[in-house]
């Protein structure tokens, strides 16, 4: 019961978090970026970055940070890029860090940005090594959404690779959107725009996402069990979410309580 009772209790604060970035939508930034494979790495080094996308989850106003772009402004040609990769990069991120330094009151919405292999502390240690100073992003400020799903919906709410097989399920358009691997491989292939592309579509697609799970039209395989569990306390949570059920559990409550009245009356 106990186990039962924090899985309602999760389920409970995750749907509270996300009607609080629904109601909020204009303070709240969508994230994702591209970089180089951080597997197969012998010699440690930290995964280079080409790409960040932001998204005003409101309005749909997006940003983004490119080493391809940030070339083509220095006017070097794409064969020389590769050459002047860390000059790019750092500049590319210190234009990222202004922009976090400017929205410093902001919620910023991710997926599986959490480590020094992938998140907010791997861009921050590559601006590092790079000889920059990032800005802090505090993690008050960080909401997963892969994480939020899982609490909604419970783990086995989607097959691996979640994010490709949710786009899937729900239709979503996903031109230009690069799985794992491709990404990668696009690096290793000097596919700078492709890479940029497909980050750009990524924030969209969270967005979708994230606003379809908020209004309850988001596909899933969850079943019942899944999302409630089969304890008392997950069947008063249903009660409590579903309006008419919570209509009619207290039409009948009242109309309990009326005849038990009346036939005191009577006896």
């Amino acid at each position: 019961m106990g186990e039962a009772w924090s899985k309602v209790q999760k389920r409970r604060q995750a749907k509270i978090k996300l009607s609080e970035l629904m109601s909020k939508s204009d303070q709240v930034i969508v994230i994702h970026y591209s970089c180089e494979s951080f597997y197969d790495r012998p010699d440690g080094s930290s995964p280079r970055i080409t790409s960040i996308a932001v998204r005003n989850l409101d309005s749909g106003q997006t940003t983004s940070f490119s080493i391809h772009q940030i070339a083509e402004r220095k006017e070097y040609s794409a064969t020389a890029l590769e050459q002047h990769y860390n000059e790019l990069e750092k500049f590319m991120l210190e234009e990222f860090y202004n922009f976090v330094s400017r929205h410093s009151s902001h919620i910023w919405l991710h997926w599986n940005m959490r480590d020094i292999n992938y998140g907010f502390p791997a861009i921050a240690h590559r601006f590092k090594v790079l000889q920059g100073t990032p800005e802090d992003v505090g993690e008050s400020k960080l909401v997963d959404l892969s994480r939020l799903l899982i609490a909604i919906y419970g783990v086995g709410y989607i097959q691996h690779p979640r994010l490709p097989s949710l786009v899937e399920k729900n239709q979503i358009t996903h031109r230009d959107f690069l799985a794992g691997k491709a990404e990668a491989d696009a690096f290793t292939n000097k596919q700078y725009v492709k890479l940029h592309q497909s980050t750009l579509r990524k924030v969209d697609v969270l967005a979708n996402i994230v606003e379809r799970a908020a209004n309850g039209s988001l596909k899933t395989n969850s079943t019942w069990k899944d999302i409630y569990g089969g304890y008392p306390a997950a069947v008063i949570e249903i009660i409590k979410e579903n309006p008419i059920i919570s209509g009619l559990v207290g039409l009948i409550g009242f109309v309990s309580a009326v005849v038990g009245i009346i036939t005191s009356f009577i006896k």
